[in-house]
């Protein structure tokens, strides 16, 4: 299992929201290179980056502290946060980003999101981000009614090749994260899963790893040394 720490940026500046509440977020790094650094120096592998204002927006407003965050490492990244068109898929995937999160996008328009997946196959996941269990879109401000399990197994139906899935009652209370879903989610769906969205715990990670789940992203727990980023990646080999 990967172990995907997580920088999420906000006017270049690295926070984190409770809920994905853009008016409850807490300022950890104003330079996202420090924090790098020590995912660097814990062994990350990894790296799962979020343009938040990108997210709400539906633009690249981070892009070029994205760029910066690239070339200084030669982690797998991902991206997410307002990628909604092709030209944003390319831009990042030419400055060496490993894979390209869609979300809003992937859940208005399944046209585009399968012509993606043919032509990018696996440098594009899906971001299925839900509250009680229903979408979430635009930077979590819009609820669908719409089951995410049940997006989920249409999206392993098209050939996604990842998902990272969001239970977004979780996310950044340090609270835990919500297994069930997840065991859930594996017993319906055979493309890759990355478990987000409130871990706090190393038995959390032990217990995905023996779900099979194949990563998980984690954020303020480490923000907050709350969890040993050494030793959950570790741990997930």
């Amino acid at each position: 299992m990967k172990i995907f720490p997580a920088i999420d940026l906000k006017n270049g500046e690295v926070v984190r929201l409770v809920e994905g509440d853009y008016n409850n977020k807490k300022t950890y790094f104003t330079n996202p290179m420090e924090v790098l650094d020590f995912f660097i120096e814990s062994g990350g592998e990894n790296l799962h980056i979020v343009d938040l204002d990108g997210a709400s927006e539906g633009n690249t407003f981070n892009f070029k502290t994205i760029e910066k965050i690239i070339k200084k490492c030669d982690l797998f990244t991902q991206v997410g946060g307002g990628i909604r068109n092709e030209e944003t898929i390319k831009k990042y995937l030419d400055i060496g980003v490993g894979r390209v999160i869609l979300g809003t996008i992937a859940v208005e328009n399944l046209d585009f999101l399968e012509k993606m997946i043919n032509k990018y196959k696996k440098n594009i996941a899906v971001s299925v981000d839900a509250r009680d269990r229903m979408i979430a879109i635009k930077g979590w401000k819009e609820i669908k009614k719409e089951d995410s399990i049940d997006f989920c197994k249409k999206l392993d139906d098209m050939g996604i090749e990842t998902i990272i899935y969001t239970d977004i009652s979780k996310d950044g209370k340090l609270s835990g994260t919500n297994l069930n879903i997840y065991k859930e989610l594996k017993n319906k769906i055979s493309c890759n899963i990355i478990a987000s969205g409130g871990i706090t715990y190393e038995e959390e990670i032990i217990k995905l790893k023996e779900m099979n789940i194949d990563g998980a992203i984690v954020g303020k727990a480490i923000y907050e040394k709350k969890i040993d980023l050494k030793k959950i990646i570790n741990i997930s080999k």
